[in-house]
């Protein structure tokens, strides 16, 4: 039964492996994204989306999202206090239309086409992480990044940067609060519409919940590792190693 669940399809860019190797490969990805989330507010995306388009594109975005519903409650139980209400108040009813423009691109683009899509949009999202102007937090700049997430979260289920873009100066404790309360409700908002626009199947949520225990894992090692870990030195590695992930993913999808 598990196996036929978690086969990859024909359409895995590596093409036919093991269900095993699928779910060991890939929480070995949640696992790790979800420790530089813990520590930073933003990674468990960026590091997995690649990944998992890799080894199945059919079934990103929606395995994913179901996956990191989870880590934006535990941040919030921890930091709950944190959270820019305000900003929320704006960015987040502007998600509404990016996210029913997710759902019609996650409909009419093939499996290939869709890792295309993951792929570029995590080379976007280096270029918006390592950009170093400073973007004031006004209603205008909250309704584009909430609009912009909504898109990026629900066709490619990494719709944080344009947020996290907003909040990059912000103290620590503030940014993953806010980002995680805009991940918890835009994220459920997303799995919804792409639940209606018949998006997610079975098959796709049962995978997402069976990496939902490695993003818990991944939350306890980077709450611990926080006072240890230079963040600089941890978002250079991070960069380099999506921005890898992301140019081989955008190759194998062109070449194959």
């Amino acid at each position: 039964m598990f196996a036929d669940l978690l086969t990859p399809t024909p359409h895995a860019l590596f093409g036919q492996i093991d269900a095993w190797v699928l779910l060991l490969v890939a929480a070995a990805a949640v696992l790790a994204g979800a420790a530089v989330q813990s520590m930073v507010g933003l990674g468990l995306g960026l590091v997995s989306a690649p990944v998992i388009s890799f080894l199945d594109p059919t079934l990103m975005p929606g395995a994913l999202l179901v996956t990191v519903i989870i880590l934006p409650v535990l941040t919030l139980l921890q930091e709950w206090r944190h959270v820019d209400w305000r900003g929320m108040a704006w960015g987040l009813p502007a998600r509404i239309p990016g996210t029913v423009l997710g759902v019609w691109v996650v409909a009419v683009l093939e499996p290939r086409a869709l890792a295309a899509v993951v792929g570029a949009m995590v080379l976007v999202a280096v270029v918006l992480s390592v950009w170093a102007f400073r973007v004031r937090i006004t209603p205008t700049s909250l309704v584009v990044a909430g609009a912009l997430s909504g898109f990026a979260g629900t066709s490619t289920s990494v719709g944080g940067p344009p947020m996290a873009l907003l909040y990059q100066h912000e103290p620590p404790e503030r940014v993953r609060a806010t980002l995680a309360a805009f991940f918890l409700f835009g994220g459920a908002f997303s799995l919804l519409a792409l639940t209606i626009g018949g998006q997610l199947d079975g098959r796709t949520a049962a995978t997402g919940i069976v990496l939902i225990p490695f993003v818990g894992l991944g939350f306890l090692l980077g709450s611990r590792a926080r006072r240890w870990v230079d963040p600089v030195r941890l978002r250079v590695g991070l960069l380099c190693v999506v921005t890898a992930s992301a140019i081989g993913l955008l190759t194998q999808a062109v070449l194959g």
